[in-house]
């Protein structure tokens, strides 16, 4: 019989006559190999010592290899949990050109909460931490523009890009930021229409910004105008914080104002129930920016889908990753706009939901 490492001869012989090693009456003898075949077993146990260090080394390598993938850096206004159907809508366009959080691509969330001042510090951070691609929303974009002129910047913005200043124009943005983008004169102007057609013989509207948004300005203009197509009167109002929502509607509850626009801003987004809740209880007609509003129980919607256009955000921004250069892309406009009405907060706040506004409607929730 041959064995591992020498050759053997066996036999069954008197443990007392054995010159060998005896194990049950079997005698085995050993005869050591030739020198030269002493090399194998040396090249095994070096091999088994490289196995040992490639065993300790291979985690190490695994880890060089995930820091070296490309880095999105998200700063956004608002805060994380409201937001999830539109990061989700981010991550869907990521995907559509081939990118995926946490496979071929790392994604550092920034969420001031509704604390714009933050958002400089914020920017500068990602730019600090040299992320590939910084996506920003309506408060954000100015500060990672100022905080950056090299790293590409994504933006979603409710205003006019130009107008603003984050672009040279909507055709060839130029520098190195694009984006999505909605002139509020035109959504603004729906609004009140919409709301108009719903309760036509009332005259004065009011109008809820917030006046921390870097774009409040030009959206107040842009309210006023729309307000002034259709004859009606309009009254500011602004509210920055939770408290300041409240104010606005104790505000709100001494004047003739018949209907109520709030204005397109994270912070919202954010308050959205209480908003909905503070103009359930004064029984005001109130027309939303975005179909989360009526779904959370306000009385109508209308604007541009929101996922819809963070999906044209990450389309966007796996386009710079794979190379395109910002100023090559121009500046998209949302290509989904829709009108939702909440049925059951018609008939609680006592209103007449007109056939042609219904016919119209892109939703009706029961």
């Amino acid at each position: 019989m041959s064995g591992f490492g020498g050759q053997a001869d066996i036999r069954a012989v008197p443990e007392d006559q054995s010159t060998g090693r005896v194990y049950a009456g079997i005698v085995v003898k050993t005869r050591a190999r030739p020198r030269q075949r002493l090399g194998a077993g040396v090249r095994r146990r070096e091999f088994i010592r490289l196995l040992s260090g490639a065993a300790v080394t291979w985690p190490a390598i695994v880890r060089a290899q995930q820091t070296t993938l490309p880095v999105v850096g998200f700063i956004n206004g608002a805060s994380p949990k409201p937001y999830a159907p539109n990061v989700n809508g981010f991550l869907q366009g990521l995907k559509e050109t081939g990118y995926i959080e946490g496979q071929n691509v790392t994604i550092e969330y920034r969420w001031a909460e509704g604390q714009y001042d933050r958002l400089p510090e914020m920017a500068a951070e990602l730019v600090r931490r040299r992320v590939n691609v910084i996506v920003a929303n309506t408060p954000a974009a100015p500060a990672a523009k100022a905080a950056t002129a090299t790293i590409p910047i994504v933006f979603l913005t409710g205003e006019d890009p130009v107008a603003n200043g984050l672009v040279a124009s909507l055709n060839r943005p130029g520098g190195n930021v694009t984006g999505v983008g909605v002139t509020g004169f035109v959504v603004l102007g729906k609004q009140l229409g919409v709301l108009h057609q719903l309760v036509p013989t009332k005259t004065s509207v009011a109008f809820l910004v917030n006046p921390n948004n870097p774009n409040s300005e030009p959206t107040v203009k842009a309210a006023q105008e729309a307000a002034r197509a259709l004859g009606r009167q309009i009254r500011m109002l602004n509210a920055s914080t939770e408290a300041g929502i409240d104010k606005a509607f104790a505000i709100l509850t001494g004047t003739t104002v018949d209907g109520l626009v709030i204005g397109a801003d994270a912070f919202f987004i954010a308050r959205r129930d209480q908003l909905v809740a503070l103009a359930a209880r004064e029984a005001v007609p109130a027309i939303y920016p975005f179909r989360e509003f009526t779904v959370a129980g306000g009385l109508m919607s209308y604007g541009a889908s929101l996922p819809d256009q963070y999906r044209q955000v990450g389309n966007y921004t796996g386009k710079i990753l794979q190379g395109a250069k910002p100023n090559e892309l121009p500046v998209l406009q949302p290509t989904k706009y829709e009108l939702v009405i909440n049925l059951t907060t018609t008939r609680k706040l006592g209103l007449q939901l007109p056939p042609t506004l219904l016919a119209i409607a892109d939703e009706v929730i029961e």
